[in-house]
């Protein structure tokens, strides 16, 4: 991503998470990369199964290493991960880097209080006495906008409702502190009034604590709200990469147009149809060959000698911004004019 800093705080360099199942490999990553300044949000999205929650998960080193095999580079401020001690990403997780999980009820342990499960993971990375952990619990829910934190508390999770929850999961993911926060579609269940209240959260600690944010979702929608860059993925791979304006505005990939045409409009004309992609992302046990999108793709017709179906493009990125396509730069801007006014009347 574009960045003043010579150094970003968080680089990716050909990730491969490779799962062994009864039934062969499962490809879930294929060969990422990509990086992250200091204070900024990676919007990372895709539809489900294309890699988005693998990737960051691997991140933490939260992955079986029995049945995972993990190639590539992660470095975290210059730390290599891949490869790294579990004591050492132990001792990252939830202190330098942590991760607010979809499913917040799922998440929370049902026999401890809410202050009790922020005040443990203050514990053990501070060494915090339990009344100072508890003070801390308390700053925090107060800070994440929980009424009455002092009560709230010795509240177990049951006892909050949905947007609640999510926002005591935010409390603990960063009551260290962390300088990476990875946040896996943390609004998908909540309702909208919910979800932009959650989203200002964010970007409010963001700015106070200058943490390093990667957003995942299948909504651009959200993206458009809250990220810097944006990179998505399809099949384990990386299809486009570009500054929030860049992906949106001008979109260069027939998915990422599949994706925006998906989307309703609240400006546009309200009977214009909505234009799902037609058929289901690929098996990643047996990807399609060439390049992974074209079964699905209006447009692989378009390309000279089958090229989509035989040979895989390569994702070039310039400035922060490119595409993994075989279509020319001239077609692609003919083709997406093209749909952009079909969208539009």
């Amino acid at each position: 991503m574009t960045s003043t800093d010579q150094q970003p705080f968080l680089s990716v360099k050909d990730l491969k998470v490779h799962f062994s199942t009864e039934d062969g490999i499962v490809k879930a990553v294929d060969g990422l990369s990509f990086d992250l300044a200091r204070g900024r949000t990676l919007g990372i999205v895709g539809e489900s199964g294309s890699g988005k929650s693998v990737t960051n998960l691997t991140i933490l080193g939260l992955h079986n290493p029995d049945s995972t095999k993990v190639e590539g580079s992660i470095e975290l401020d210059g730390e290599e991960l891949n490869g790294a001690p579990e004591k050492t990403l132990e001792k990252l997780r939830g202190n330098k880097m942590a991760m607010i999980f979809q499913d917040a009820l799922a998440s929370l342990s049902p026999y401890h209080t809410i202050g009790k499960q922020i005040g443990e993971t203050y514990r053990k990375h501070t060494g915090a006495s339990k009344q100072e952990a508890r003070a801390r619990a308390i700053e925090m829910l107060r800070r994440v906008g929980i009424p009455q934190p002092d009560v709230r508390v010795d509240d177990y999770p049951h006892q909050f409702s949905g947007g609640m929850r999510q926002r005591a999961m935010i409390a603990m993911a960063l009551v260290c502190d962390p300088q990476l926060l990875i946040a896996d579609e943390p609004t998908t269940a909540l309702d909208v009034t919910v979800q932009a209240q959650i989203m200002d959260l964010l970007k409010d600690l963001q700015q106070e604590f200058g943490t390093s944010i990667i957003f995942i979702t299948h909504d651009l929608g959200v993206i458009a709200d809250i990220a810097d860059d944006v990179l998505v993925m399809y099949g384990g791979r990386c299809v486009e990469r570009g500054s929030k304006e860049e992906v949106l505005r001008a979109p260069q990939h027939p998915y990422t147009w599949g994706l925006l045409g998906s989307m309703p409009s609240l400006d546009g004309p309200v009977d214009v149809p909505l234009n799902p992609i037609p058929g289901s992302p690929p098996s990643l046990l047996n990807p399609p060959s060439g390049c992974r999108f074209h079964p699905r793709c209006a447009f692989a017709e378009k390309v000279d000698g089958n090229r989509c179906a035989t040979e895989s493009p390569v994702l070039e990125i310039t400035d922060g911004r490119g595409n993994a396509c075989h279509l020319t730069d001239e077609q692609r801007r003919e083709f997406f004019s093209d749909l952009a006014g079909s969208q539009a009347h």
